[in-house]
């Protein structure tokens, strides 16, 4: 598959880096693109601090241009958080999207989604600061509303971006199902 994989809030990093090694040993083609232009931030607040000053509009505009020169050839979306976010939206407009892995975010869905059987399958920690119970069934209902099929996965007692070694929310055991699970759904959509 070629997947186009958007980093967190934390930017493009190490975690980043290994998850694209992951998924390239098993026989993926992964794009990771930059969508903060080489800077890196060491806490969330400081990334989401980036984020607004930047403009969700620019960062958008970013990243349509990162996948544009290859979304014919069919790309699975694929992101970390606010990375997650991001590739939610562009799978939703992206009528030769393959499918939609997304690890420890969501996003809002526009009242005109809609899509053809895309599938999806979301990460997160159970709780989760940032996907509240509440915020995960509405969207599940408006997700499977725009057409997806969707798959959620919940993790109890991790941190929010627990896939990353390098934070304190890191949870192996988590990391490692997540994983586990992520490549079984990555190898189901070569069919």
């Amino acid at each position: 598959m070629n997947i186009m994989l958007f980093h967190s809030t934390y930017g493009l990093g190490p975690a980043v880096h290994r998850a694209a090694d992951r998924l390239r040993a098993a026989g993926h083609e992964v794009f990771t693109p930059d969508l903060f232009e080489g800077r890196t931030f060491t806490t969330v607040e400081e990334g989401m601090a980036y984020g607004e000053e930047t403009g969700k509009e620019e960062l958008l505009r970013r990243a349509v241009l990162a996948a544009a020169p290859y979304s014919e050839r069919g790309l699975v979306y694929a992101g970390f958080s606010f990375g997650a976010s991001v590739a939610q939206t562009l799978a939703l407009g992206d009528g030769h999207a393959r499918g939609l892995l997304l690890l420890h975010g969501t996003s809002d869905i526009a009242a005109n989604a809609s899509v053809d059987d895309l599938p999806v399958q979301l990460h997160v920690a159970e709780p989760d600061p940032f996907e509240t119970d509440d915020w995960l069934s509405a969207w599940y209902l408006q997700m499977r509303r725009a057409g997806a099929d969707v798959e959620v996965y919940r993790y109890a007692g991790a941190g929010h971006l627990y896939t990353d070694p390098d934070l304190p929310d890191w949870d192996e055991e988590a990391a490692e199902a997540t994983w586990r699970v992520a490549l079984g759904f990555l190898e189901s959509l070569e069919g």
